[in-house]
């Protein structure tokens, strides 16, 4: 030990004297061994020889392309998936507790048929409070898990079928009817939203994408129709694969149409009601009970299988800081922001095409498939009308694509047209009951209503995707859209028993005026007339952290602080009595003046969001 000492004393003093070491070492020789280990630990840290940044950043935002397509696909395969198992399995349970032998022999005094009426009910009537409880709902869970936890509310709905109960039954239909409208709010967001994130993850060279910017007008079009397309193209095969239970089990055990349709006189524009006078015994034979529990346990798995999709093959529609924005936004603000919606001319014009395809589609079914078909060519017939139905709807879902070359009013307008030459035609068509050789003409009117159907469920999302394609949350557009479905279906609930030529002019009164309300707004977008464009307020943080990076003052007092809010507070003040104002049509100079301060406000706030922005991506850098 005092060896290496003495020698390092010795090697020092020769350095400051400027002459060698004393064992005539080259130091540069010693330096060597230090120099080599900083070059591997430099060559280690750093980047690869081989490394391309520009190839590395395209190939991330294909897979990120890639999710995003998978993310579609996956809300479009729950959808169809839980659809399928709610319609196939509803229609299987009417269609047994209708006949009057298989509810007194399994079920003896239970009142299946008043459970029924009740389910019903439940199915049909509570969604009409959606309006009052979806944002919240949205707000509190966000899209992907709305979407998750109503496919459970179905998977609900397929177990009480295990046990049937009036407080088994009834509680569960209840429940479908209060996600009904959440669901459709959600999956019409998410798929406008995928959209959205697409077109960013396509131009993200573009500068106003990497300085998340205002995108150019029209940016979005095309990639929510594709995106709308796809969705409905998959989703109307919910109409086919709920027939596999029909067709696989329900079907061998039905009566022939010479006995079902017996006593039935009228059909088509002359009856009345759904099917009058059709026989009280359906079935030819009763189905054993544990092949319907192996029926109904199908229907489970498919059901479980719909919740594993939204669980893991969607993604989430925001970033988590964008959730969390919504949820610091204040409960009263989510409950106003649907009626503050309502405000624009646009959503108030388009209602009544809201209300009409929620008449067309529930008519499609109890109308023209059962009062037309079913009356004249019996009930073993009625998988095949349903499956024409569906296939033609998937089909033509894809003709949207034409909005990708076609002006904007095209699909809705001849969608429309289709339905207004059909509804004219069933007036007129009374088909004789018992009479199998209208079975041709019944699929060629089916194929082209579901032709029409497709091009206005189609045409109307794409459309409030088009028209809303600078708001990022849409939650609640698709809210006021379906749940004026919801009023539209509750009320066809209502006419159930009315003569079929009454329904039809109910229907047809309804589609002229929304053809026209449409037209209007087409007209007054035409003149450029302005409209109101509800904005989300923005969000007040209460804590601070990795998401929400500020500059503090570490001098600012506790009464700074205060006087801070207190100003905010004032100015938020002040823009809601400037929104009074203008919901009052109220003129005058002092409105201007309020107008040009909060202008001034809120580009004060965007330019330190900005800057804020840039100092966490700074941070991150």
């Amino acid at each position: 030990m005092a060896a290496v000492i003495a020698e390092d004393n010795v090697y020092s003093e020769a350095e400051l004297d400027g002459a060698p070491p004393a064992d005539g070492q080259d130091p540069v020789q010693l330096a060597a061994p230090e120099g080599n280990i900083q070059g591997q630990v430099e060559e280690f840290l750093g980047p690869h020889p081989d490394y391309d940044e520009e190839e590395e950043e395209r190939k991330y935002y294909r897979r990120k392309r890639l999710g995003v397509v998978k993310n579609v696909v996956g809300a479009s395969c729950g959808g169809m998936i839980v659809y399928s198992v709610y319609m196939g399995l509803l229609q299987m349970q009417l269609i047994l507790h209708y006949d009057e032998t298989y509810r007194e022999v399994k079920y003896g005094t239970l009142g299946l048929e008043d459970i029924d009426n009740k389910m019903l009910m439940g199915i049909n009537v509570t969604p009409i409070v959606g309006l009052l409880y979806t944002p919240v709902l949205i707000r509190f869970l966000g899209t992907k898990w709305m979407m998750f936890l109503a496919s459970g509310i179905y998977a609900l709905f397929v177990s009480t079928n295990y046990w049937e109960r009036y407080y088994t039954l009834v509680p569960s239909a209840v429940a479908i009817g209060v996600v009904i409208v959440p669901l459709w709010a959600s999956l019409g967001n998410y798929i406008t939203r995928m959209a959205q994130q697409y077109y960013e993850y396509v131009n993200y060279k573009d500068e106003h994408v990497q300085e998340q910017k205002k995108p150019p007008k029209g940016a979005f079009h095309s990639y929510i129709i594709i995106f709308q397309s796809v969705f409905y193209m998959v989703f109307h095969l919910s109409f086919v694969f709920a027939e596999f239970p029909m067709v696989l089990f329900l079907n061998k055990y039905l009566n022939d149409y010479k006995h079902t349709l017996y006593k039935v006189t009228q059909c088509g524009a002359s009856g009345k009601g759904v099917i009058e006078n059709l026989n009280k015994t359906v079935l030819l034979s009763l189905p054993r009970s544990l092949l319907l529990i192996e029926v109904e346990s199908v229907l489970m798995g498919a059901a479980f299988l719909a919740m594993l999709i939204f669980l893991v093959l969607c993604g989430a529609a925001y970033r988590p800081t964008e959730e969390i924005d919504l949820r610091s936004i204040g409960w009263g603000n989510i409950f106003q922001l649907p009626f503050k919606h309502l405000r624009d001319y646009r959503l108030r014009l388009l209602c009544p095409f809201f209300v009409y395809s929620g008449f067309e589609v529930l008519f499609a079914v109890q109308g023209l498939i059962l009062s037309y078909g079913v009356c004249a060519v019996g009930m073993e017939k009625l998988w095949l009308l349903v499956m024409v139905y569906g296939l033609s709807s998937s089909i033509c879902s894809g003709l949207s694509l034409m909005l990708l070359r076609l002006p904007r009013p095209i699909i809705l307008l001849v969608g429309a047209f289709m339905h207004f030459v059909l509804i004219i035609a069933l007036m007129c068509w009374s088909p004789e009951p018992r009479n199998p050789s209208y079975v041709p003409y019944l699929l060629v009117l089916i194929a082209f209503w579901g032709l029409g159907t497709a091009l206005n469920k189609t045409g109307l999302s794409t459309l409030l995707g088009m028209l809303y394609e600078d708001k990022e949350r849409l939650d609640f557009v698709y809210t006021i859209y379906h749940w004026w479905q919801a009023i539209a279906i509750f009320i066809v609930y209502l006419w159930s028993t009315l003569p079929m030529r009454a329904k039809l002019g109910l229907l047809l009164l309804a589609l002229i005026v929304a053809c026209f309300c449409y037209v209007q707004m087409e007209r007054r977008l035409a003149k450029k007339i302005p409209f109101r464009l509800p904005r989300i307020p923005r969000p007040r943080h209460k804590v601070k952290g990795y998401r929400y990076l500020e500059e503090e003052n570490s001098d600012e007092s506790d009464t700074d602080l205060s006087d801070a809010d207190a100003d905010a507070d004032a100015d938020e003040d002040e823009k809601r009595l400037v929104e009074d104002n203008d919901s009052q049509g109220s003129p005058g100079p002092e409105r201007s003046r309020v107008r040009d301060c909060r202008k001034r406000h809120d580009n004060a706030a965007y330019e330190q969001a900005e800057e804020r922005e840039d100092y966490v991506q700074h941070i991150r850098d």
